[in-house]
């Protein structure tokens, strides 16, 4: 009987979901070394292929360019593994003895792991690499678009780790990627946690899966140059970010806001770096191929060049141009130049206050992005301070490129390439996603005080609320209101409390 193509694949998941399992259940035999020594050998194993998987990247996808897709892959393995060596993910994390409370780190068991096309290779080496490092086992979901390079990624993954003494079929990949396989694989009872990076619908489906989930919303952030920025390097970090890998990355900023009073230095600069300043009528021919039919991000322009983007469009850009760009006033959905764009195109915005933009930059991440990133250039603390306060992001870079710095690689903040993006974009974290995100914790505590002990308490705090007293057989006394009763038990809580924080 030959089965259809759908049915294969659902079956292919359950096959390997029962693979994983048990190779999750031997891992959960190692300690704190063993599952180091197999990290390493991932990193070790994806920076001795960063180029090969870059170019397979690139010539499978049309996405971005393989230079940088290399620094990618260092991103999800050496530079990864730099940052994850020493945090301790197996066994006991902690052990406070004056509170006498542990705390045991317990691996969620199976990842399904959900892998776009944009970041496919780098993203499946840091997903296997948290996922072990955190005891889990991990099952990957290709996209089919780049299910070559992602199945290569994870073959040299899973093979480094089986060399390293890993049990077998601890990294698996689908070999029929479907709707239909994804969808089993994120509501299989066996599977942990869901790591979705992707696309909005996916990321919704992950949520609505059943099982726990950790997904990464669309990235619309706007780069503010406030009048006290170093204006050059302003500029260069911002088409830096933005010509990195084409855009791909989804912390890269997708518009520019400024003030009116250094709008012409901003655009000056812009120029000189390689920017275009698109002109009406240009605006509307690039504006036409932004977004499908469905208002959706038009797969076609993704990755792709500045060059190449003004060319699908019919217009003539001056050899060497690096980002488009367009002078905007509104934002919505219908209007591209305001939402997420995947390549060199920036919208751009001018208000005449910092006030004025910071409300500008609101109305763009709500638009679009909520949770996610955003950009400051500015040598002003108390400005700075303000957008960090105020904006509905997880992350604010400052003085810094966006793409490289949400991802940790010109930060100190977490190397990753999951970006949570809060409650406010509808994530379960706000975190980059660490190794700590994919285990629970088994909190052990030892009992320190007895119920005599609790009933003596609430005498003396009820003596000195000048509350009725409690009786001997530890009932209240006397006509008790809700009122009383109420402000007693608060008083318990609180007396208890600082007893533990004293």
């Amino acid at each position: 009987m030959i089965l259809d193509r759908d049915l294969q694949s659902i079956q292919e998941v359950r096959d390997l979901m029962v693979k994983a399992k048990q190779a999750q259940k031997e891992l959960l035999e190692f300690d704190q070394a063993r599952i180091d020594r197999i990290c390493l050998a991932i990193a070790q194993a994806g920076a001795a292929n960063a180029e090969k998987l870059a170019k397979m990247a690139v010539e499978e996808t049309g996405f971005g360019v393989w230079q940088d897709k290399v620094l990618k892959n260092l991103l999800g393995s050496t530079i990864l593994y730099d940052y994850i060596k020493d945090m301790k993910t197996i066994g006991i994390l902690k052990e406070d003895k004056e509170k006498q409370i542990m705390e045991i780190a317990v691996p969620m068991g199976v990842v399904a792991a959900l892998i776009p096309s944009t970041n496919p290779t780098s993203t499946v080496l840091y997903k296997a690499m948290i996922s072990v490092k955190a005891g889990n086992s991990i099952v990957i979901s290709p996209h089919p678009n780049a299910k070559k390079c992602i199945q290569e990624a994870a073959r040299i993954a899973s093979e480094a780790a089986t060399a390293a003494g890993a049990p077998e079929n601890l990294i698996q990949c689908i070999d029929i990627p479907t709707i239909q396989a994804t969808n089993e694989l994120m509501r299989h009872k066996d599977t942990g946690v869901i790591l979705a990076t992707g696309g909005e619908a996916m990321v919704k489906a992950a949520y609505s899966s059943g099982n726990p989930a950790l997904g990464v919303g669309p990235g619309n952030g706007p780069a503010f140059i406030e009048r006290s920025a170093d204006i050059p390097k302003a500029i260069k970090h911002i088409m830096d970010s933005k010509t990195f890998d084409n855009g791909t990355i989804c912390a890269s900023e997708q518009s520019i806001v400024t003030e009116s009073c250094i709008r012409d230095t901003v655009i000056a600069e812009f120029k000189a770096q390689g920017g275009y300043m698109l002109n009406p009528e240009e605006s509307q021919k690039v504006e036409r191929i932004l977004m499908r039919a469905n208002n959706t991000m038009n797969p076609a322009i993704v990755g792709k060049s500045a060059q190449v983007i003004a060319d699908m469009a019919g217009i003539s850009v001056p050899e060497g141009t690096r980002v488009l760009a367009s002078e905007q006033t509104e934002v919505g959905k219908k209007y591209p130049y305001s939402r997420e764009k995947l390549c060199p195109v920036l919208g751009f915005f001018t208000e005449d206050t910092w006030e004025k933009c910071c409300e500008k930059c609101i109305a763009i991440l709500e638009n679009e992005g909520s949770g996610h990133t955003m950009t400051i250039h500015s040598s002003d603390e108390r400005i700075i301070r303000e957008f960090a306060l105020r904006k509905p992001i997880s992350r604010l870079m400052i003085n810094t490129a966006a793409a490289l710095g949400g991802v940790g690689a010109t930060t100190n903040i977490a190397p990753a390439l999951t970006l949570g993006c809060g409650a406010v974009g509808g994530s379960a974290s706000s975190d980059n996603i660490t190794p700590m995100n994919l285990l629970n914790i088994r909190r052990a505590a030892y009992g320190v005080r007895e119920l005599e002990d609790l009933r003596e308490q609430a005498k003396q705090v009820c003596a000195q609320a000048g509350a009725p007293a409690l009786s001997g057989s530890g009932s209240l006394g006397g006509n008790v209101s809700a009122a009383d009763i109420e402000r007693i038990t608060r008083a318990v809580l609180q007396n208890i409390l600082n007893q533990k924080n004293a």
